[in-house]
């Protein structure tokens, strides 16, 4: 059973406690992206059931982290380089034109919020305790809620839609950069600056640091898919 398996909470029953472990596995990159799902191989990494593998990837499937093919049986999604390249541009475009508007026209609810939200990402560990090559679960959410906070702010309610569904596009994405994220790269002072900059309503400089916060993020998943 691999190390993984071992994070989950005790008294799971047995499709959970697979269904937990394979999840982080993937999300991690430790069964890397594409990777063909045998039957055989899952049972003995997982120590057990066909059922409990098939209940678990039809879940993963439900949330497009496995693909069923037929007659092939599952493999893990690709990461592709034009489609991350392709909702790049479009978050740098359209995710930092929401947060234009959210510094613009954002009142002071929004920036208690905004601040509200930082305050728990910042005081939440980034990666798991256990598992050093995975982000902490409740850290993504603090993370997904902070961003979300700043866009938050926007009144164009077409714009701040479509911003948000290109957030939850590349949170897949997201989760697989933490096994290649570059330790010396101070992502606290990225997110603190952003912060800093759209409550202090200077919409060209929190624009920009987000644009450069985005790309960081996909330069490091493109670097280690060649």
């Amino acid at each position: 059973m691999t190390a993984a398996a071992g994070d989950v909470v005790e008294g799971l029953g047995p499709t959970a406690r697979v269904y937990q472990a394979l999840r982080a596995d993937i999300l991690a990159g430790r069964i890397a992206p594409g990777s063909r799902l045998g039957f055989a191989a899952l049972v003995e990494r997982y120590d057990c059931s066909i059922g409990a593998i098939r209940e678990a990837l039809q879940r993963l499937g439900e949330q497009e982290l496995v693909i069923a093919e037929p007659k092939r049986g599952f493999r893990v999604v690709d990461i592709s380089p034009d489609d991350l390249n392709d909702l790049t541009e479009a978050r740098c475009e359209i995710e930092v034109l929401a947060l234009r508007y959210a510094v613009n026209r954002g009142n002071l609810e929004w920036e208690s919020k905004v601040v509200a939200a930082h305050h728990r990402m910042e005081r939440t560990p980034m990666f798991a305790p256990t598992d050093p090559d995975r982000f902490n679960d409740e850290w993504v959410l603090a993370h997904a809620e902070f961003h979300q906070a700043l866009l938050d702010g926007c009144s164009n309610r077409r714009i701040l839609a479509t911003a948000s569904a290109l957030r939850d596009s590349a949170e897949l994405y997201r989760q697989w950069s933490a096994p290649q994220h570059d330790r010396n790269r101070d992502i606290a002072a990225e997110h603190r600056a952003i912060l800093d900059a759209a409550v202090g309503r200077d919409a060209d400089l929190a624009c920009e640091l987000l644009t450069a916060h985005i790309q960081r993020t996909t330069n490091a998943l493109l670097s280690s898919s060649d």
